[in-house]
């Protein structure tokens, strides 16, 4: 069976309170070898990290676009401080879930859309800081993001994931070129996703790693609109048991074996970030 990498993943959501062991073993089950739990705010910092302890998987430490609003200047002094006390710890993979938000209408009007892009400009300076890769928010971001990767490149260049990835050709080139990769989930099993599948498809093989941002973006075959949820019907869990079933989706799109995927995606996820190998080879 192959084996995977769901390089994005929140494992600390509520949703899997009822029963996150056992989801967490129906993923091993299914192939996946490894979870990234990226942090979203400074009250789950704990959290993801004592997860990816006890299930063997890595996280990342970050303040998301989407708690911005709750968030305070201190909570930047307390992500470099956790950062600096955990560099050691070979869990700790990336900063992260880190970005913009320009989705969201309040988060697109000031003062949050400027209080949003302080927090990612300053979370860029500590994991160029302390050596670390980065794990993006992109939505309805991209050349903004882009625009500031560009201004605070570290020595080494950037490392790390443009995570559920949906831009143009070009913004996906300009993402692969300053190091990062890109990340498909649930949406690309979607046949309206057009621009998006031709991307999965057609991107060089080494651009891209896999996801389920499990329990969010849920893939078709989970996925019940509102009029269904109206009458009734359940939407399905998003997991990460998930990923091999979207994984066959891109390779089908590729045209390429499930095997060769499965190998190409777990490379790339520790080019991406690199701390995973340890892991892997444990």
């Amino acid at each position: 069976m192959p084996a995977w990498i769901d390089t994005h993943c929140h494992l600390d959501a509520a949703e899997f309170a009822a029963d996150r062991p056992a989801m967490r073993s129906r993923a091993a089950a299914a192939g996946v070898r490894l979870c990234v739990l990226p942090a979203v705010g400074v009250a789950n910092f704990a959290t993801v990290r004592l997860l990816a302890a006890e299930f063997g998987d890595a996280y990342a430490l970050g303040i998301h676009p989407l708690y911005v609003r709750q968030a305070q200047p201190q909570d930047l002094h307390e992500l470099d401080a956790e950062l600096g006390q955990r560099l050691l710890d070979p869990r700790l993979v990336a900063v992260g879930e880190i970005g913009l938000d320009y989705f969201v209408p309040e988060l697109t009007q000031s003062p949050l859309r400027e209080q949003q892009e302080l927090f990612y400009r300053e979370q860029l300076l500590l994991a160029r800081k302390h050596g670390l890769p980065v794990i993006l928010h992109v939505r309805r971001s991209a050349d903004r993001l882009l625009k500031h990767l560009r201004q605070l490149v570290p020595d080494g260049g950037w490392s790390g994931i443009a995570h559920a990835f949906n831009g143009s050709d070009q913004q996906a080139a300009e993402f692969v070129k300053l190091g990062l990769k890109l990340g498909f989930g649930g949406a690309v099993t979607f046949e309206s996703a057009r621009q998006l599948r031709r991307l999965a498809a057609e991107l060089p093989l080494d651009a891209l790693v896999l996801e389920t941002d499990s329990p969010d973006i849920p893939p078709h075959w989970l996925y019940t609109t509102a009029g269904q949820r109206a009458q009734g019907q359940a939407q399905g869990r998003n997991e990460p048991a998930e990923l091999p079933r979207i994984a066959e989706v891109v390779a089908g799109l590729r045209g390429i074996s499930i095997e060769e995927l499965a190998q190409a995606s777990t490379a790339n996820a520790m080019a991406a970030l690199p701390r995973l190998r340890g892991l892997w080879a444990c």
